[in-house]
């Protein structure tokens, strides 16, 4: 204590306590990359303070749009998963690794994109490119719609995921396949894979147009 010059353990019963003054609370270095036009909304507010987060658009975001690359700390495994996030791994010197963000210092705002549930919600699909991943939308984001994101084709395949999909409660499973009598399915121009729908066309061919 200044005032009695004495080393005390605890306050002065004389003169009382210190005033403490706390430092200034910083966002984390995954919100600090969070691009303007994109915005945080807390969903879901979970057992001891856990918020549940999601992205949303504050304007409208063309498609084609590139995010990116997703940053996290290579690992052999995963420190912490979260059901509503895409479990994302690259090939790097030969070995394959998880992208891993066990804490929001460790990676950039894409961490908090959730996985899309179905096709209609769908906004960002995901694929690899030279070690790193990225997101690009494939459809135009209109203001206060949330980003969500799913594998593209080839990238489904490295991470043994399903292309196409719905979700229904917890479980995720593919679609019911189409008849080919009834629908001639869309033909990729690059290596002529066939995909029933357009929007998976799409989606696969970002891959080739990013390599070219």
């Amino acid at each position: 204590c200044e005032d009695c010059g004495k080393s005390l353990i605890g306050e002065c019963k004389l003169h009382g306590p210190l005033i403490r003054a706390k430092d200034r609370v910083i966002p984390s270095r995954a919100r600090l990359t969070l691009p303007h036009y994109l915005t945080l909304r807390v969903l879901e507010l979970r057992a001891g303070n856990q918020q549940i987060l999601g992205v949303f658009a504050k304007k409208v975001i063309q498609k084609r749009t590139q995010f990116g690359p997703y940053i996290g700390q290579l690992s052999t495994k995963l420190t912490r998963y979260d059901e509503s996030r895409l479990v994302l791994q690259v090939l790097k010197d030969g070995g394959k690794y998880f992208l891993d963000t066990p804490n929001e210092d460790c990676g950039n705002w894409m961490m908090f994109v959730r996985l899309a549930r179905n096709q209609e919600e769908q906004t960002l699909v995901a694929y690899q490119h030279c070690g790193e991943v990225y997101f690009t939308t494939v459809k135009p984001i209109e203001p206060h719609t949330e980003l969500k994101v799913w594998y593209a084709a080839d990238y489904a395949k490295f991470m043994e995921a399903s292309a196409v999909f719905i979700k229904e409660e917890s479980d995720i499973c593919p679609l019911p396949p189409v008849a080919k009598e009834s629908v001639d399915p869309w033909i990729c121009s690059s290596c002529r894979s066939t995909f029933a729908t357009f929007a998976l066309l799409e989606s696969h061919q970002c891959i080739h147009k990013d390599r070219v």
